[in-house]
């Protein structure tokens, strides 16, 4: 009986600090709610709201801040994007179609590889292939007019006269929700895509080269470690990358068991 009341009041000591440590040692992450899809009239929009909405568009939907940032160097400055577009058309290694400043910076987020800037190449391509993705498609799936709005926001961006044409299209592109709460991502796989993993590290199918590599992560890395490089990135800056890469919100982002499973899942990657 003594043995049996010992083996039992362990059980629940165990099961108190398993509860205890998963309430207060594993951080209770809220994420932000998902965008809300709102119908834009652009036949009846003007100008200003036209660059208003690239530059939403450029900060959030299109995740462009996530390279193109000041700290980060992992991709060309675009503050001056739109000045310097008359020389790139100009130089003998360009390689796209485009014929003045809206072709150009069209072109840019349709087919990046056009025009690669020096230094900021895919890795062995001799800065002739970009690593930016055609973001007109895939994950990202900008439309035409939400392009052309980005554009616009370039434009006015570098001081230059807006020369882009409102299309008449009716347009959805999301807003902050007030409080409607995301559903959870399904596997690891899932919350790569969505948060975009693969645009700076090598991980589920994806070739991102500005970041580690995380195919073999967990062969030399522990959970706690996986753990605080997401929610902490400049903690510890893995050997020959820069700090202040990584988005330091991708706590904000995610709940608390959803972080658990990629940590799962990158200690799981031998």
């Amino acid at each position: 009986m003594k043995t049996f009341v010992t083996v039992v009041g362990f059980s629940l000591l165990v099961i108190a600090f398993f509860a205890g440590y998963s309430s207060f040692g594993i951080p209770q992450i809220r994420p932000a709610p998902p965008p809300q899809e709102e119908e834009l009239d652009l036949g009846a929009m003007g100008m200003e709201e036209f660059i208003a909405l690239g530059e939403r568009i450029y900060e959030g939907k299109g995740t462009c801040t996530l390279c193109h940032n000041p700290v980060g160097g992992r991709a060309p400055p675009l503050e001056e994007a739109a000045s310097v577009v008359e020389d790139r058309l100009a130089d003998p290694i360009y390689q796209g179609g485009a014929t003045d400043v809206v072709g150009y910076l069209y072109e840019s987020l349709a087919e990046p590889s056009a025009y690669v800037v020096a230094g900021f190449g895919k890795a062995g391509s001799g800065d002739t292939v970009s690593p930016m993705p055609n973001i007109l498609t895939g994950r990202i799936g900008l439309s035409e007019a939400e392009a052309l709005a980005v554009v616009a926001y370039l434009q006015d961006l570098a001081g230059f006269e807006v020369t882009v044409d409102i299309p008449s299209e009716t347009v959805e592109t999301p807003e902050p929700a007030a409080a409607e709460q995301r559903s959870l991502f399904a596997t690891p796989e899932d919350a790569i895509v969505e948060l975009a993993c693969g645009g700076c590290h090598k991980i589920a199918g994806e070739e991102g080269e500005l970041g580690p590599d995380l195919t073999g992560i967990g062969a030399h890395k522990d959970r706690e470690y996986l753990r605080r490089a997401i929610l902490d990135p400049n903690a510890e800056i893995a050997e020959g990358f820069d700090p202040e890469m990584m988005p330091e919100d991708y706590g904000e982002q995610m709940y608390a068991s959803e972080l658990e499973m990629l940590v799962d899942y990158l200690a799981a990657q031998k």
